[in-house]
């Protein structure tokens, strides 16, 4: 009986099950680890959600909803980016957003809380006109621009949506208006002169 006990407890030991559950244990560990830490740096960022649409699909037993989410997220400090999300409840979609909008963060122009000179942005049927307005102006633009310009950190701004409504159109429109403005330094540098000559000549 003692030969037959020890051979249980030595097998228990060559298969090494509890070591292997232990280091499983312990990878999950430093994933989490690694997640909070990436949450931790991504905490400057504030998300603003565009828009939600339900969608139903007809199924056999009735229907079946589902929901897609736009969102924007930025530093408030030209650093912003937009995503979409799809789930089967709203704060699933929401979350997807901002997961994707993350992924997809650009550096846009600022010159004294506004934007640098006048553009437009085009996107399928969006197209919008931006310029630049003076200090206490505020933003006047729509919802969904504003959502852009607000995370981007732009506080004096007109602006204005002359093409297709879809939320979808004008964020991708905005976007391309700004990422079509060059930084007034970068020109003031590359012409050698200073930065007032570059806006009165």
């Amino acid at each position: 009986m003692a030969e037959f006990n020890n051979g249980n407890r030595g097998g228990g030991n060559d298969r090494g099950g509890n070591d292997r559950r232990g280091g499983g244990n312990d990878r999950r560990g430093n994933d989490r680890n690694n997640e909070q830490q990436s949450r931790t740096g991504d905490s400057d960022l504030k998300e603003k959600v565009v828009a939600i649409n339900r969608v139903a699909k007809v199924v056999k037993g009735g229907r079946r909803f589902s929901f897609s989410a736009i969102v924007v997220v930025g530093d408030g400090n030209g650093t912003v980016g937009y995503g979409l999300g799809k789930a089967n409840e709203v704060t699933d979609a929401i979350a997807k957003g901002i997961d994707d909008a993350k992924k997809n963060l650009v550096k846009v122009p600022l010159y004294k809380h506004t934007v640098p000179h006048l553009m437009e942005g085009k996107y399928s049927g969006g197209y919008v006109l931006v310029q630049p307005a003076a200090a206490g102006t505020g933003v006047i633009a729509g919802g969904a621009m504003r959502a852009v310009f607000e995370s981007a950190g732009i506080k004096d701004v007109l602006a204005k949506s002359k093409g297709s409504s879809n939320p979808h159109n004008v964020v991708k429109a905005t976007f391309d208006a700004l990422l079509k403005m060059r930084d007034p330094l970068q020109i003031a540098q590359a012409r050698g002169i200073t930065l007032s000559q570059v806006f009165n000549g």
